[in-house]
């Protein structure tokens, strides 16, 4: 018996990802296989932590079987990541797996079980870990009244980004802003770089050589990857959206880099802050202070 389906994909965050590029970062996408399909996120550069934050729709996917065999034990969703090159093939960094949950025409769409919740996925590259993927995915049976029966997709829209879905609300994170402020201490090369979140290449910051520099580079749309770099014995500061879901975050990239002659960098080393939860700074509630003060 045949049944007709849509699949929604809703991916959110890679983080942690295998660095494939002599700069130590990537310049990731991921490609998404359901049975005879197959789909795209978009390319986002040099980051090792991108948020795609991005659904993909897949239409008129056939399944052959019962109806109940379908909601009980749906086909694998196959997610691979890849490292866009320049120039010649794009390379393989990972593949994790996932089952989504299946909703029949029949049955409401309400929780518990919809809108699905955002996981992780562990990524493999061979016998190794490379990363985790944040997404959900659900698989929505298309019954007689068609397509139109489906739950619709409510925002947000980004016009900047034209055709391509953001995760819809109800399954995307809330956002808070956040800013994240970082002490250099001496260090024998020049420059250290630190990024946080999403999408824009790192950026300089601008100082003379050993005075150390400081200043602020701020996301432009929410989740967007803030980037400083600090000479020697620097101060800098970062800012972006992030999920107040602090098990979301990203983590912090560190990277030191050597200046050469030319404008030229090259990577001496990196380091990843997997978790900021011990440094995170919550400002006291002025209203409970008010109260205990009166009482």
């Amino acid at each position: 018996e045949k049944q007709v389906f849509q699949l929604r994909a809703h991916m959110y965050q890679a983080r942690s990802l295998f660095a494939a590029d002599s700069s130590g970062l990537s310049d990731p996408f991921a490609r998404v296989f359901f049975i005879s399909q197959s789909q795209c996120t978009e390319v986002l550069n040099e980051t090792l932590c991108p948020t795609w934050d991005q659904l993909l729709v897949f239409d008129n996917v056939e399944l052959y079987g019962e109806a109940h065999e379908m909601r009980d034990d749906p086909p694998i969703i196959v997610i691979e990541i890849y490292d866009q090159d320049t120039v010649g093939k794009a390379d393989f960094m990972g593949r994790t797996f996932a089952k989504p949950v299946v909703k029949m025409s029949d049955e409401q769409y309400c929780p518990p079980r919809f809108p699905p919740q955002l996981e992780y996925y562990q990524i493999y590259r061979g016998n190794a870990t490379a990363g985790d993927l944040l997404a959900a995915f659900e698989l929505l049976q298309i019954g007689p009244g068609g397509k139109s029966d489906l739950p619709p997709i409510d925002g947000p829209t980004d016009v900047d980004r034209g055709p391509i879905l953001p995760v819809p609300l109800g399954i995307r994170p809330v956002l808070s802003r956040y800013r994240v402020e970082v002490t250099a201490l001496e260090h024998p090369v020049s420059m250290w770089s630190v990024s946080w979140g999403r999408r824009a290449s790192p950026r300089l910051l601008e100082g003379e050589e050993g005075a150390g520099s400081q200043g602020s580079v701020c996301g432009g749309r929410p989740g967007n990857q803030a980037a400083a770099s600090l000479k020697n014995q620097g101060i800098g500061s970062l800012c972006a959206d992030l999920p107040e879901n602090e098990l979301l975050h990203p983590p912090l990239n560190i990277r030191v880099v050597d200046c050469r002659a030319f404008g030229r960098y090259t990577l001496v080393g990196s380091h990843t802050v997997s978790s900021l939860r011990k440094f995170i700074y919550r400002p006291p509630d002025k209203k409970a202070q008010h109260w205990n003060m009166a009482g």
